[in-house]
């Protein structure tokens, strides 16, 4: 169960950051623009090494579900920020 956390979490992460980078440069904000792209890279940097490796049923839709949940909160931090 823990692994499916874990791929969920992953997809969640690096949807939400990039939802929310969007929102900052669609403000114009380049601060919070810079602050998103770096966290994008640096969480991507592990995401692609190690992500896809999962032997788990089902982990691409898992995966899709997080990025999925991760576009709704980004889009609501990249507000509020």
């Amino acid at each position: 169960m823990m692994g499916y956390f874990k791929i969920f979490g992953r997809g969640f992460l690096i949807v939400m950051l990039v939802a929310a980078n969007t929102v900052q440069i669609a403000r114009g904000d380049l601060e919070g623009g810079f602050v998103f792209g770096f966290l994008i890279s640096f969480v991507w940097w592990h995401n692609s090494r190690t992500a896809s490796r999962s032997d788990l049923p089902g982990a691409g839709f898992v995966y899709a579900l997080g990025a999925g949940c991760g576009t709704v909160a980004g889009t609501l931090l990249g507000r509020i920020v």
